[in-house]
């Protein structure tokens, strides 16, 4: 897999195509305030600077252009959090789920749902020996 890294600006416009999957630049504008007062100009070199880095892609209607995401959420989302994982804790994922938990709350629902997937990364361990 491709490692991506977005930034936050970046990562924040992704959010919004995932969501709506296909949007103008005005539509995103609009998608990310209220906590962000960008100008139409700003997200439009945005979103070209991301055309040209392979992430988006748009199709004209009219003089309007329709953007939507090449890339894949969850494999974005794994990207990052590896990446994260390397470099703040050397790849040791036990480090970072105790940093997770023990900044996080975390629901009885949650952590029932923790177990499960461990259990389930033990079994798929097993089965691949």
């Amino acid at each position: 897999m491709a490692k991506t890294h977005l930034a936050e600006l970046q990562l924040a416009i992704m959010q919004v195509l995932w969501e709506k999957e296909y949007a103008t630049v005005a539509e995103v504008r609009e998608a990310l305030e209220p906590e962000r007062q960008l100008a139409h100009t700003t997200v439009g070199t945005m979103l070209s600077k991301m055309e040209a880095s392979g992430y988006v892609a748009h199709r004209s209607e009219g003089r309007v252009n329709v953007y939507h995401s090449l890339l894949v959420q969850e494999q974005v989302s794994r990207s990052m959090v590896t990446d994260l994982a390397e470099r703040l804790f050397h790849g040791d994922v036990a480090d970072l789920m105790c940093h997770l938990l023990d900044g996080c709350e975390v629901t009885s629902e949650e952590l029932a749902r923790l177990t499960q997937l461990i259990q389930d990364k033990e079994r798929e361990m097993r089965h691949d020996q």
